[in-house]
């Protein structure tokens, strides 16, 4: 990959005074930032990674995004573009005092097309608020993360973001037909198309999942989908946790297909239950809550189905919700459980990788024999129907060489669940936290590969620099991460 000179925020003050003011002119003075508190909030995002940036900008449309990227690269800076910082993988976290570009101002919904069942939207858009601003329509956005109420439609399409809801609609890449693009040179271009099968390469896809490395979507067609005509959602809990996962492997093997399909162990259900008063059982050592939807007489099937499979594997209790608002509620507790968890610990590490379903059992004995061994407590909550794993080490950073024993345990909880048949990633995406795993599931050719993709589109590796792929890529010394990213 090319090398452009990097300046250094360090540098001298002229230089970066003409920076904002080149960025002042061309958005307005007062949606470009540079005050020590905003760069330092600026400089984060919801991991335990940090970083710096020479500015802040906030534009509004797409003309100011390409206008902001022509100007850092004017001026020899990389730029990072940031959502609303939810991300937990550092994807976000700006190395190499970069433009920051914030696109939380571009969240307006421009255009729904009802009969199409296709929408129109700026990358600031909420997820829930798109649901729910389609709710009169009989529609919804499928991808619903747990930070859905906070996290962006653009870093959906970033990270690929799945959610509950994603077993049976699929993550973000199933939900996007299009987006239209600021590339790295400021040239803006649409990828993908509103028709089904859009004419050339599938770049599209290879934007989906990205994280910012080829560029910032601007605009995006996202499909919707329809309301279901009926929802049941079930609550069952479990004397152990092995129960619970072997109750996933069989409502899976019986043929069903959730809606969506979530275990929580006894902690995170005591702490969520604590904060949300959802009425989960806090005594029993794992719960399941499973939806299934569908028209009213296969759904009556289906949930006696699944309460017998729970009863066969010793489900102590199977409560099906009487009406929509025991529905939230229990949804409430289990989309409240990361919140909760600052009930019981200052700080935590949220990880996430993916294991096949009939090796939930033995990799989460291994997570809680890792917690042991650090000296860490543990809870898990996670997406259990397609094996998505969500530990959650609770610490308080104040404590000297916690961070060692933290970063340690998660890097054991990735070798783990690859040694398992799993992956990095299911949806928290790969940043700045997983990209020297990377070679633990790729070769050296797949690396290059990635990297000659991307290099493709930025030939001078000035989007969101050293995340991604690991330190020795084809992207050399732009890749290399400073010091002190670990808070």
């Amino acid at each position: 990959m090319g090398q452009t000179a990097l300046v250094s925020a360090s540098q001298p003050t002229v230089a970066h005074e003409a920076l904002v003011a080149d960025l002042a002119a061309a958005l307005a003075p007062d949606r470009v930032r540079t005050g020590a508190v905003e760069l330092d909030l600026y400089g984060r995002d919801a991991s335990v990674l940090r970083g710096s940036a020479a500015v802040a900008c906030f534009p509004l449309d797409t003309d100011e995004v390409a206008a902001a990227v022509r100007i850092a690269r004017r001026h020899g800076r990389p730029f990072v573009a940031r959502g609303s910082g939810t991300g937990l993988a550092g994807g976000a976290v700006p190395v190499g005092d970069p433009v920051v570009i914030v696109t939380t101002k571009m969240d307006r919904i421009l255009e729904v097309d009802v009969d199409e069942r296709v929408a129109w939207v700026q990358p600031g858009v909420v997820n829930l608020d798109l649901t729910r601003a389609l709710a009169r329509h009989g529609l919804h956005f499928a991808p619903d993360p747990s930070s859905q109420q906070a996290c962006t439609i653009g870093g959906n399409v970033a990270n690929n973001s799945g959610g509950p809801h994603c077993l049976a609609y699929g993550v973000t890449s199933a939900h996007v037909l299009a987006v239209e693009v600021v590339l790295p040179d400021g040239e803006v271009t649409v990828l993908g198309g509103l028709d089904p099968e859009p004419p050339g390469l599938d770049l599209r896809g290879a934007f989906v999942g990205s994280e910012g490395t080829l560029g910032i979507a601007t605009r995006i067609a996202v499909r919707l989908t329809p309301d279901p005509p009926a929802v049941a959602t079930l609550l069952l809990d479990f004397p152990t946790v092995e129960a619970a996962a072997e109750t996933v492997s069989g409502i899976i093997a019986d043929g069903l297909l959730p809606a969506a399909l979530e275990m929580m162990d006894q902690p995170i259900t005591r702490a969520a239950e604590e904060f949300a008063h959802a009425g989960y059982p806090t005594d029993a050592a794992a719960v399941l809550l499973v939806e299934l939807d569908g028209l009213p007489a296969g759904l009556a099937d289906a949930v006696e189905r699944v309460g017998r499979i729970g009863r066969s594997h010793g489900a102590r209790t199977v409560r099906v919700a009487a009406d929509d608002a025991e529905r939230a509620l229990l949804w409430k507790g289990r989309k409240a459980a990361f919140g909760a968890v600052a009930r019981v610990a200052p700080n935590y590490y949220l990880h996430d990788t993916v294991v096949p379903r009939t090796r939930l059992v033995e990799v989460l004995r291994e997570v809680y024999a890792i917690a042991e061994r650090h000296g860490l407590a543990v809870m898990n909550v996670f997406h259990a129907g397609d094996g998505n794993l969500h530990p959650l080490l609770l610490f308080d950073a104040r404590t000297p060489g916690v961070m060692d024993r933290v970063h340690a345990a998660g890097e054991e909880i990735v070798r783990v669940s690859i040694a398992a048949g799993g992956v990095l990633s299911g949806e928290h995406g790969i940043g700045l936290e997983k990209r020297d795993l990377m070679p633990l599931l790729f070769s050296p050719v797949d690396l290059d590969a990635q990297a000659r993709l991307r290099e493709a589109f930025d030939p001078d590796g000035v989007a969101n620099p050293t995340k991604v792929l690991p330190a020795g890529s084809r992207c050399g010394d732009l890749q290399s991460v400073p010091e002190g990213v670990w808070v």
